[in-house]
């Protein structure tokens, strides 16, 4: 079986977007690949965090991830110092003329391009190395992510051709179905957990009124019933409606309709809730225990073997 590599960010409120667009995935392709999930949190580092937030939402993240049906192993990024080791075995082998081009470093840096952090601009190798430590064939991400990938693969290509072979070359699985739920008060917007506004996004701990509420308030268009292709805002909805199992919702007004997908939501919802609510902490950190110590041998020895071949002792 192919190996695949995921990770995820600890930054608290994961939402519906995040579900449909990748964890529902990860949680299919169990089946057909063998898995690796990560919980990224020295990537979370490149912006501020409380320390207590952050560790909280370290365990919330892989609650949800086990709820959802995660079975494969998943682990603590920082609980493994491979992956920094390594990012900095390959920040010597990466040009900043490259990391200078990354689209989402010049996105979040320009509005003070001078007083973006150094992890930031780096983010794309540690990002390189979680992918190469696990000799990881292909990485599922949105079309936001391949850039990053693409890079992975350049610094598995240019270290094996000067330093002998070392790294699996991976390749990017571009996730389609659900890969860009947008915000429901801004059809043109992904959604975000980072948007100011609350109503935008549909959270998996959301309870059932407050998922009413933010779906009764999704903005629509001008017309009264629903029709495929009518507006970018219908288009979202009638899409996070099919994905979450809907029937056909055709010539409904759009009060009925809304009734019926709180009612999708909600109901996909609450099975994920209740597992997550019956999950100690107790447990999940025995969960990641046994994941670390599940991949720990393949990221150590993937180490070792750069460094041998880089010539440090």
């Amino acid at each position: 079986m192919k190996r695949v590599f995921s990770g995820i960010q600890p930054t608290g409120n994961i939402h519906i977007g995040n579900y449909l667009g990748a964890i529902r995935n990860w949680v299919l392709d169990q089946k057909k690949y063998e898995n690796i999930f990560c919980i990224v949190d020295l990537h979370a580092l490149t912006v501020p965090q409380d320390p207590k937030i952050l560790r909280k939402n370290i365990l919330e993240t892989a609650k949800i991830l086990a709820a959802s049906g995660i079975n494969s192993p998943q682990f603590i990024q920082s609980q493994i110092s491979a992956h920094a080791e390594l990012a900095w075995l390959l920040t010597c082998q990466t040009p900043m003329g490259r990391l200078e081009r990354m689209t989402q470093f010049k996105e979040k840096s320009r509005e003070n391009r001078e007083r973006a952090g150094a992890g930031l601009f780096n983010y794309p190798v540690l990002m390189a190395a979680d992918i190469l430590l696990y000799n990881t064939d292909l990485v599922p991400v949105g079309d936001d992510q391949k850039q990053h990938v693409e890079l992975a693969r350049d610094l598995a290509q240019r270290f094996n051709s000067k330093y002998g072979k070392t790294f699996v070359v991976p390749e990017a699985k571009i996730e389609t179905a659900g890969a860009r739920i947008m915000s429901l008060q801004n059809p043109h917007q992904k959604m975000s957990k980072s948007d100011p506004d609350r109503d935008a996004a549909i959270f998996i701990l959301d309870s059932p009124e407050i998922i009413r509420e933010k779906i009764k308030k999704a903005v629509t268009d001008s017309n009264s019933q629903i029709q495929a292709n009518s507006s970018p805002a219908i288009d979202n909805l009638l899409t996070i409606y099919n994905l979450f199992g809907g029937k056909n919702p055709q010539g409904l007004v759009y009060s009925e309709f809304k009734e019926k997908l709180a009612d999708a939501v909600i109901n996909n919802l609450k099975p994920i809730q209740e597992k997550y609510n019956n999950i100690s902490d107790a447990e999940i950190k025995k969960i990641l225990e046994n994941g670390k110590n599940n991949v720990l041998e393949i990221a150590n020895n993937t180490l070792q073997k750069a460094k041998n071949n880089l010539g440090l002792a």
